[in-house]
């Protein structure tokens, strides 16, 4: 039995890449003033922010490249796999983006609890 096709009209499609367009712009806006403002306030947690913030900002831009590929899905069968394979690398990229964090948290331990000379 052949899948059926999804018929969404172009212009809705359109609409559809536009929105996703501008929340990136917006959200590219809020990592551009969030990173300034990590960056302003120099601390021991400052290079743990700055990093979780840059693999929050990769996710985000995993979502809105995972959005666009949903927009021009032609059936369910593509729609799934598109997120069935958005879903396999986000799971590897936590896993990655969690390893590297606790790497950072416990160089910092080890930094702090060193005796200062």
């Amino acid at each position: 039995m052949a899948e059926p096709k999804l018929e969404v009209p172009t212009e809705l499609r359109d609409l559809a890449e536009k929105t996703i367009d501008q929340a990136e712009k917006a959200f590219g806006m809020f990592f551009d003033a969030a990173n300034k403002s990590v960056g302003s306030i120099p601390g021991p947690g400052t290079e743990i922010s700055k990093q979780a913030l840059s693999f929050t900002q990769q996710n985000m831009k995993a979502a809105f490249e995972h959005a666009r590929k949903l927009v021009h899905a032609t059936d369910l069968q593509q729609a799934m796999q598109i997120q069935s394979e958005f879903l396999r690398s986000q799971f590897t990229n936590a896993g990655e983006h969690m390893r590297q964090i606790t790497g950072e948290v416990m160089t910092a331990a080890r930094d702090a609890a060193r005796p200062k000379s």
